[in-house]
């Protein structure tokens, strides 16, 4: 995961500010949630970002796959590869912006 110490954790250490306006009743909803959790606004809504982008990322970058289904991705990806002629007029094209 991004990011150091136990997960869903935030440094201590603050370097940047990060500004948000937001509706009344969006920031009650979240200063209640704060404070069930007993945390300030600030801390609640850092951490949630932060467990949210750690998450966005975490579905872009990662799969699961049974042993079987793993067993036949590493075969793929250690098999020679199949020449491709489409890949290869695509790769060797000039671009239009060129």
């Amino acid at each position: 995961m991004y990011g150091s110490g136990s997960k869903g954790s935030v440094s201590q250490t603050r370097d940047v500010t990060i500004n948000i306006r937001a509706k009344q009743n969006q920031r009650d909803l979240i200063d209640r949630a704060a404070e069930i959790q007993g945390k300030s606004r600030s801390e609640f809504m850092l951490e949630s970002a932060y467990q949210k982008a750690q998450d966005v990322i975490l579905d872009r970058i990662f799969f699961g796959l049974d042993e079987r289904k793993f067993q036949e991705f590493v075969a793929l990806l250690d098999a020679p590869h199949k020449r491709n002629e489409k890949l290869q007029a695509l790769l060797t094209t000039k671009s239009p912006w060129d």
